[in-house]
């Protein structure tokens, strides 16, 4: 849920009253409107008719300005304009420092604590403490108390009544903060298409890089295979060629004893003299 975005239901009952009320009856309706717990937006009641009619008696006009007073001003600006303004009761007094942190969050998002102190009005850092929490609770703002640094943190805080001749100068910030807001989204996507063409020059570099290493990988690889493939084959083929040489050297040596042994048995053969027969004698 939005911050805020219930004050308006809960200045309903005092919108239905305040068609039928004027003058005294009206100023008292400011002031029970002022001290409502959980009503901070005013300008509904403000702009009303009989509302604005209290400006034309002496009498009922400081009311006016009080209502004014919550709708868009601050604690200083009550503390300037004190006597010509209804005293404030402890209520008051306390919604409108609340309204007060919500009008300077909107100029600054961190504010120290020196300032809010002289702002508010505050004795001490303890109560201002308490008040910001209670500002919290109640939806105003969001954010958190930076003790080391003694400062409040602003997140988000509600939208205050815009006051009457202001709308002019909030256009002005608003046309400032979207040519402001143009300006960095285009200065974003520029960043992003350098970075998405430089990744994507990266990308195409390692391909490149990943291509040429797997092709020298390969090279070496078919270079490695076919010098194993050449040292197996020649060494069977010396493997073959070595165990013929070898065969047909015994083959050779072999056959040349056979037949020196066959020659040298017939030799011996030759050489042992046969016996003669002897002839008988008669």
């Amino acid at each position: 849920m939005d911050l805020g975005s219930n004050f308006s239901s809960k200045l309903e009952p005092f919108l239905l009253m305040a068609k039928s009320l004027k003058g005294a009856a009206a100023a008292k309706l400011i002031q029970d409107a002022t001290s409502a717990p959980g009503v901070f937006v005013f300008s509904e009641l403000l702009e009303l008719s009989n509302i604005q009619e209290l400006a034309k008696t002496e009498q009922h006009e400081k009311f006016l300005s009080l209502l004014q007073l919550f709708s868009y001003k601050t604690y200083q600006d009550y503390i300037q304009h004190k006597n010509a303004l209804p005293p404030l009761n402890q209520a008051q007094t306390t919604k409108l420092k609340h309204l007060s942190i919500v009008s300077l969050a909107a100029e600054r998002r961190i504010l120290p604590y020196s300032d809010l102190l002289q702002a508010l009005d505050m004795p001490n850092v303890r109560e201002l403490e308490d008040l910001i929490i209670d500002a919290i609770y109640l939806d105003i703002l969001r954010g958190k108390l930076d003790q080391k640094e003694e400062q409040l943190e602003v997140e988000y805080t509600m939208g205050r009544d815009l006051e009457p001749g202001k709308l002019e100068e909030v256009l002005a910030a608003l046309q400032n903060w979207a040519e402001t807001t143009t300006a960095v989204l285009a200065t974003l996507d520029e960043k992003i298409n350098a970075i998405a063409a430089e990744t994507a020059a990266t990308k195409k570099t390692q391909y490149e890089h990943e291509k040429v290493l797997q092709a020298n990988l390969k090279e070496v690889y078919d270079k490695q295979k076919d010098k194993s493939l050449g040292g197996v084959m020649g060494r069977r083929a010396m493997h073959m060629g070595g165990f013929s040489e070898k065969e047909s050297m015994h083959m050779d040596v072999d056959e040349p004893l056979e037949n020196s042994k066959s020659k040298n048995r017939k030799a011996s053969q030759e050489a042992i003299p046969k016996p003669q027969r002897k002839r008988n004698r008669f």
